[in-house]
């Protein structure tokens, strides 16, 4: 049995529990963050408690918990739960200020709740499925516009994936007016001769942790970097295509909507860019 993390107190899973008032709970009012864990240490931090920070503002919301005694949260919960490879995630939302109501009081003087708890995932790391890559379908992206803020409300997405695996592929990518947003839970990308191509950063897609890395590993690696929008049909004549998340690292695609990309297998650039970010990500864990 896991121990977690709720307002302030170490708990185990079966007795944690919020109120059924918690807007998390009846208006999806909260944000999000998943760190992920190697070797026992804690992958992107700085980044991820950032966009946390920044999301809580977007939404007018305060945080429960300073910086660096999250910090300490994260490794206790990586220590007690033994997590050697896996996962940490981290809810915040508004809280339980009153009954149901779509007006909520002013935020410095209502409580939030925060939850952390662990996933363990052997093998996180060596994970067999970017060998041979994934597939992907293309849905039409109907979401709220502000999906810069990583907030909890994931029913499309989820959705999203459903009808992937209803379609035999493995994840979907969302495209608006024509062009590919991300996908389900992570940022997208195409590789063109030696260009990776992806999307950049507005209100339309979530500024990805494992995104910023990416790109800056691959800069440093002399590769060439076009941020900006890109069709499906582009995607589909693409020499190779990945996404990038903190759960999957640096993930190959093979297949777009039932069309096989290059020769069907990974290509070059994504099985190096993954071997370059789990290197230099190990290095500076913490």
């Amino acid at each position: 049995m896991r121990t977690v993390y709720l307002n302030g107190e170490y708990l185990p899973e079966n007795e944690a529990s919020v109120s059924i008032f918690d807007r998390g709970f009846l208006m999806a009012d909260g944000v999000y963050e998943v760190t992920s864990v190697l070797g026992g240490k804690l992958i992107d931090f700085d980044g991820h408690a950032v966009r946390l920070q920044r999301s809580l503002d977007e939404l007018d919301m305060r945080s429960p918990i300073s910086k660096e005694d999250l910090l300490e949260v994260h490794r206790e919960l990586v220590r007690v739960n033994e997590i050697d490879e896996g996962m940490i995630y981290l809810q915040i939302t508004r809280g339980a200020p009153g009954d149901r109501d779509f007006v909520f009081p002013d935020p410095e003087t209502t409580t939030p709740t925060i939850v952390l708890f662990t996933q363990s995932k052997p093998g996180l790391a060596d994970n067999p499925a970017a060998l041979k890559g994934m597939k992907v379908i293309s849905i039409e992206d109907i979401r709220w516009g502000r999906r810069d803020i990583k907030t909890v409300q994931l029913l499309y997405p989820s959705m999203g994936k459903m009808m992937a695996k209803k379609a035999g592929a493995d994840d979907a990518w969302m495209t608006e007016d024509g062009f590919v947003t991300e996908g389900t839970s992570n940022n997208a990308y195409i590789v063109k001769g030696n260009r990776i191509i992806t999307r950049g950063l507005s209100n339309d897609i979530l500024h990805g942790i494992t995104r910023a890395a990416v790109l800056r590993f691959a800069q440093e690696a002399q590769m060439e970097v076009e941020e900006r929008n890109f069709t499906i049909e582009e995607a589909k004549d693409a020499d190779e295509a990945f996404v990038t998340s903190a759960s999957t690292f640096v993930m190959p695609v093979v297949e777009i909507d039932g069309v096989s990309l290059g020769e069907g297998v990974p290509g070059r650039v994504a099985p190096r860019l993954r071997e370059i970010y789990l290197e230099e990500s190990r290095k500076a864990a913490i």
